[in-house]
């Protein structure tokens, strides 16, 4: 199964590198595009529970790596939640 990582900056300018178990990232984020938190968030957890799911079809087992990354942005993500108008800009796929 191909895995993905896609850089983001956070509201803070802070830059991540973020792991994907599979390639369907690129359903639901683009590089170059900017989101509303939230929306990141969710497109995030969109993606990395189908990419698990995923994994649990092919290997019978959920991919913790998935969760953990899941986990990471949104805690992350928590820290600007009262910010206004806070986005994460997706920088680019590394494949």
């Amino acid at each position: 199964m191909p895995e993905m990582r896609f850089r983001i900056r956070w509201p803070d300018g802070a830059e991540e590198s973020c792991y994907s178990p599979s390639l369907v990232v690129k359903d639901f984020l683009a590089p170059g595009e900017s989101y509303r938190l939230a929306d990141f968030v969710e497109r995030s957890r969109a993606a990395l529970t189908l990419a698990s799911d995923r994994v649990e079809a092919r290997y019978r087992w959920r991919c913790s790596r998935a969760a953990a990354q899941l986990a990471r942005i949104e805690t992350a993500a928590a820290s600007f939640a009262a910010t206004a108008e806070a986005r994460v800009t997706v920088d680019a796929f590394e494949e």
